[in-house]
């Protein structure tokens, strides 16, 4: 099972230029593989992001607490994507949100100074990565800005449109304070859509 997980990551990343079986295995030491139930912790606000997961399986979710100490879904990641808290991750400072499964997932874990020592042995890798992750940073943020300004019912509609996938898999609560709307309104939307 983990071996078809990695050549999930290995196949990924080979869309983006050829890997050899040698640095494969390189790329294989240096990560590891986890299966996390949905509401797991994988990173808690206030902690130092010492992880990055790339996404076989599921849906994580980055969160902060609101003001009035609310869990606020910021963003969804899904299969094929890294995820990280970034300015933690590279600056070593404690992360403002959170990552939490948001259905039960498999990821694989590079683990900071795995990744840093697997830099060094292949440069190409984190110059490769890193420009997974500017990207992935950016379709964030569009995906974000699709929504802003729109009444509830527009942005549910919009957020099945663009995240199809992910609207299958995660909660209708974490979909409701994704969308910035109370389950209430979220439950009359999805009534009125039949």
């Amino acid at each position: 099972m983990e071996h078809k997980i990695f050549q999930a990551l290995i196949d990924f990343l080979q869309l983006f230029g050829n890997i050899s079986a040698a640095d494969q295995q390189v790329i294989n030491t240096h990560c590891s593989y986890r299966q996390v139930k949905e509401g797991t912790v994988l990173l808690e606000e206030g902690k130092v992001a010492r992880e990055l997961f790339f996404i076989s399986d599921g849906v994580l979710k980055i969160i902060n607490t609101s003001d009035k100490g609310n869990t606020v879904t910021l963003f969804f990641l899904k299969r094929n994507q890294f995820c990280t808290i970034l300015g933690s991750f590279t600056s070593s400072t404690p992360a403002q949100e959170g990552i939490v499964a948001a259905c039960d997932s498999e990821v694989i874990v590079f683990r900071k100074e795995a990744l840093e020592e697997l830099n060094k042995k292949l440069p190409y890798f984190g110059n490769l990565v890193n420009a997974i992750i500017q990207q992935g940073l950016l379709d964030k943020i569009q995906t974000r800005n699709a929504l802003a300004g729109e009444d509830a019912t527009t942005r549910y509609r919009k957020f099945l449109i663009r995240q199809p996938d992910i609207a299958l898999r995660v909660s209708l609560s974490d979909i409701a304070s994704y969308l910035g709307i109370t389950q209430q309104s979220l439950s009359r939307i999805r009534r009125n859509f039949h």
